[in-house]
């Protein structure tokens, strides 16, 4: 559905199920005994707990047994393939803490990070929520909130990029499930494994931080499908076709921060728009798909463009009808959030749908967790939802509800935690 931005926030076709992170059980991972041939999705047997099985067991099926590493580059969660579930969370320091309290803060959340990605317990108090299950691609990434500078007396290294978004007229935002000091992504292929990594990560705030706002969401299971395939959304689009690709030569330059960054303590990082965006549903599905099309720019069932092709067809934006009509309407949203229609804007969306039950009207509150990254905000998201704002189709049957946006520093080397260079430069 998008093109660059919002609900529809077109993902790379491979991106749902392409196994970005590294294949096989590690030595730390649990191995369990699954019993059944060809493709098991969930199904493993044995619970070894976490540590290692007699050499005769047979590995957990592939979904349980991918390890994501967490001492990369580039934080684990930004360009690994969608998960089937994700806890976003925003946490406020609290009154007296500090930079002192934020840097041992961090500290601790980059060991049990690194401990719940390999698969291994949080630590001594560790729940035992997971305990049968093996790491399932389970992510976790951190970054800061505008706020958290002035918290910490480190004004002088908060970014430019970092500067509030501004007002935008399709905003409905309720500031107590926006912002925030300090922002986590947890995504994993297992519910029980991020919502472990979730606890672990607020009892792991300790008297430092209080959570602010917490949301779940959900994607498609890899597996599911009979091929490798884009995902789709809550209102049944595709989701993700012209996501930017890491094979692109100019990939990095749009995502991420240059080494040469200033401030240093954010090269190799990126930016991070987090946006809670409902869909109106009941208004949605009462158009006919016909209409649903028109609105997007796609076709419902393959992702096509109306002016012809596959989902990866470039869109013809010049093509008409018979009767003179462009075939993808002028304010299709596939059309408003294409890169050449705003000046290169590109970002790397990233989302997972939520639904958070029915409201007393009997509508379902549901929609989108919208997560993109980029290089800087102000040439990525900031355009294209200006231009969205000025007359998108789509706009109608969705309400921006909350909105974030967070520095996320590069990843961590070994002995290293998150953060450590801003903390401690």
């Amino acid at each position: 559905m998008a093109e660059q931005s919002l609900p529809v926030a077109d993902q790379d076709a491979s991106a749902e199920e392409k196994p970005s992170s590294r294949p096989g059980v590690s030595r730390r991972a649990l191995l369990g005994t699954a019993g059944a041939t060809g493709l098991v999705l969930g199904a493993a047997g044995g619970a070894a707990g976490y540590a290692a099985a007699p050499a005769a067991a047979t590995p957990l099926t592939s979904v349980g047994s991918t390890e994501v590493m967490f001492h990369v580059k580039h934080q684990p969660g930004i360009t690994d393939g969608l998960q089937a579930r994700g806890h976003l969370v925003a946490f406020d320091l609290t009154p007296g803490a500090g930079r002192k309290e934020a840097a041992a803060l961090l500290r601790r959340w980059s060991e049990t990070a690194r401990r719940l990605m390999a698969g291994e317990p949080s630590g001594s108090d560790d729940t035992d929520v997971a305990r049968d299950a093996g790491p399932s691609s389970l992510t976790v990434t951190f970054g800061f909130g505008h706020s958290f500078f002035s918290r910490t007396g480190l004004e002088k290294q908060r970014p430019v990029a970092l500067d509030p978004l501004p007002d935008f007229s399709s905003d409905q935002l309720d500031k107590s499930r926006s912002d925030g000091d300090l922002w986590v992504q947890i995504g994993a292929n297992d519910a029980l494994v991020a919502f472990h990594a979730l606890r672990a990560i607020q009892k792991d705030a300790g008297s430092a931080a209080r959570v602010r706002w917490q949301m779940n969401g959900f994607n498609r299971t890899p597996g599911a499908t009979a091929h490798p395939m884009t995902a789709r959304n809550l209102m049944g689009q595709l989701d993700g076709t012209r996501n930017p690709k890491p094979s692109e030569p100019d990939f990095d330059r749009r995502i991420f921060v240059p080494s040469s960054a200033t401030p240093a303590w954010m090269a190799n990082g990126s930016y991070a728009v987090v946006r809670r965006i409902r869909m109106l549903l009941d208004d949605w599905e009462k158009l006919s798909l016909g209409a649903q099309e028109a609105v997007i720019g796609r076709r419902k069932a393959n992702g096509a463009a109306l002016s012809g092709g596959s989902e990866t067809t470039a869109m013809d934006l010049e093509k008409t009808d018979a009767k003179g009509d462009l075939v993808v309407p002028i304010n299709a949203h596939a059309r408003i959030t294409r890169p050449d229609q705003n000046g290169g804007a590109a970002m790397l969306r990233r989302p997972f749908s939520f639904h958070d039950g029915i409201d007393a009207d009997g509508v379902p509150d549901a929609g989108l967790l919208f997560v993109c990254w980029q290089a800087d905000p102000l040439r990525g998201f900031v355009p294209v939802q200006r231009k969205l704002d000025r007359g998108d189709a789509l706009s109608q049957f969705i309400r921006h509800e909350s909105s974030g946006l967070f520095a996320v520093p590069g990843g961590a080397a070994r002995g290293e935690y998150v953060g450590q260079r801003l903390l401690e430069g």
